[in-house]
């Protein structure tokens, strides 16, 4: 999934991204509410795991703006605060959950991959074609009953690849999902991984190359 983290404690910021970006998600940070909603603007994301009291724009009015959008972006919302009349206010903006400071990283990711499958077509935790199986939950790979050891970008892509179900997709949106917003747009990211995948996956190949419109499974 493609995430992004609003907090302004560096610190724990860059914490809960290298967290996320551990479950195989794109993640970028903004440290102010201004920021957030200008990356919000150029970028789509499945979750948002957003802190409430910001600098610059508040943490309440970025939760607006993200709902009063429209789009599929789930927000995960982060306070100091654990008054039951602090969460009510937080989910009458539009998040969509909320999470009290301090907080275990391994329940926050929980929350957030629950809120991803919120945000998208539901896909079943097993995803198989062509003899691939992953499994998203326990991030393993197996082919023909073989297990193959991925990377995290190479678990994200075959993962979105999957998803598809035999549709193509197209590098821009694999880039889009498994790299984060500092990722040069004009890299070799995308190419050099599907290479690894058909590498590591061995023959038959599975990951074809529709040329000019993007890649897909078998």
């Amino acid at each position: 999934m493609r995430i992004l983290v609003v907090e302004d404690e560096p610190l724990l910021a860059d914490a809960v991204a290298e967290w996320l970006r551990g479950e195989s998600h794109a993640v970028d940070v903004a440290l102010d509410g201004g920021a957030a909603l200008e990356r919000f603007g150029v970028n789509d994301y499945d979750v948002v795991v957003l802190d409430r009291d910001l600098p610059v724009v508040h943490g309440d009015q970025v939760c607006r703006e993200i709902a009063a959008a429209g789009g599929e972006t789930r927000v995960l919302m982060l306070t100091a605060a654990s008054e039951v009349d602090d969460r009510v206010t937080g989910l009458s903006l539009g998040a969509d959950d909320y999470l009290p400071k301090p907080f275990a990283f391994r329940e926050l990711a929980a929350r957030v991959a629950a809120l991803g499958r919120r945000s998208r077509r539901a896909a079943p935790p097993v995803l198989e074609r062509a003899g691939v199986t992953l499994d998203v939950h326990l991030h393993q790979v197996f082919r023909d009953g073989r297990y193959v050891p991925l990377s995290r970008k190479e678990f994200a892509v075959l993962a979105e690849l999957l998803r598809a179900d035999g549709a193509p997709v197209s590098a821009e949106t694999l880039l889009e999902k498994a790299w984060d917003e500092h990722t040069d747009p004009f890299t070799q990211a995308v190419r050099m991984t599907i290479l690894k995948l058909r590498r590591k996956l061995g023959d038959p190949q599975v990951v074809l190359t529709d040329p000019g419109v993007g890649y897909r499974i078998r």
